[in-house]
């Protein structure tokens, strides 16, 4: 049985949303990309590269543990790109950290464009294994 391959992108900065998604996933039907590694080489962005463009799903958790802003760029992107096979989840607090006034409006105005663009766009850790465990692996099947 295939698996449904997921790029696990979004927020790094030691935050520990993957490993809070992880055991929500059917492993027996779900396999991941995680592009977090200790060291950052040229091979690391060509395999990211690789599963951004091949996996079925693209999954960005952006959370305001992070200081940059790509994964807001990638999810634009890949909402042009592959709208119907790309997720958002945006969380707004974690562990009493909340997004300063400028990068929350950043992330209120992208995820309303990325739904724009037919992105599913979700709340919170349990809608994304929901929606991967559920819609996209009943989706690989029909297939």
């Amino acid at each position: 049985m295939k698996k449904v391959t997921v790029f696990l992108g979004g927020t790094c900065a030691g935050s520990k949303w993957r490993e809070e998604l992880l055991p929500k996933l059917d492993s027996e039907r779900v396999e991941t990309y995680n592009p977090v590694v200790p060291n950052w080489t040229p091979e690391c962005q060509a395999i990211e590269d690789f599963h951004r463009e091949t996996d079925d799903v693209c999954l960005y958790v952006i959370t305001p543990e992070g200081e940059g802003d790509y994964s807001f760029v990638e999810v634009t992107d890949d909402s042009h790109k592959r709208p119907d096979s790309t997720i958002l989840c945006v969380i707004y607090e974690v562990n009493g950290v909340t997004f300063s006034k400028h990068r929350k409006s950043t992330a209120e105005k992208t995820s309303d464009l990325v739904q724009k663009n037919g992105v599913a766009v979700v709340k919170d850790l349990d809608e994304v294994a929901s929606l991967i465990n559920n819609y996209y692996v009943k989706k690989l099947e029909k297939k």
